[in-house]
């Protein structure tokens, strides 16, 4: 209800230039309006009418996850490069675009590369709930950065009933599709 640009035009402007922490802060409840601002980068979402305990606790939420972010070092997994300091990401050495949030679900999934992290997990670490079966946003990002990232072999793996892993190294790719084959051979 801004006068002239809305909230989610004024983030995608944010976001071009910056990666400061955002909560909206609006009067737009609607879950696809959560799910937009979000998406488009957005850290926490809070529609009014709102408690200002909650207000207060999502922010403390933000800025611990974001000092947290600043302590972690650049690493390097297979080929893609992800730096929290400057929230920058590349692949063989090519710059990749990524939201917010997408950024902060391939951090943790190369943090904890080889070994599957939970959607669950995703969901609680990211947007401070529990994950209900019909959200389906965490699948939605992976999807995005599968497709951002995607090159000669597929670098995040779903683990049916685990979560989401992304790969330690090429050989280990193809050690997975190797036993893929085989299990379809003898299965």
């Amino acid at each position: 209800m801004l006068p002239g640009l809305d909230g989610f035009q004024i983030l995608k402007q944010l976001r071009l230039a910056s990666h400061v922490p955002v909560l909206m802060l609006t009067a737009r409840g609607e879950d696809v309006d959560r799910i937009v601002g979000l998406e488009l980068g957005a850290d926490d979402y809070l529609p009014k009418p709102f408690n200002p305990r909650e207000l207060a606790a999502r922010i403390k939420a933000i800025l611990r996850r974001t000092e947290a972010r600043s302590q972690r070092g650049r690493i390097e997994v297979n080929g893609v490069a992800l730096d929290p300091g400057t929230r920058a990401v590349t692949r063989d050495g090519k710059p990749v675009d990524v939201t917010t949030l997408e950024f902060d679900i391939l951090e943790q999934l190369m943090r904890n590369a080889g070994h599957p992290v939970s959607r669950d997990g995703l969901m609680e670490s990211l947007y401070n709930r529990k994950a209900t079966p019909f959200d389906r946003s965490i699948d939605m990002h992976v999807s995005h950065l599968r497709k951002k990232l995607e090159g000669s072999s597929p670098l995040i793996k779903t683990i049916r009933g685990a979560g989401y892993q992304f790969c330690q190294s090429p050989d280990a790719q193809n050690q997975d599709a190797q036993s893929s084959e085989d299990g379809a051979a003898t299965g």
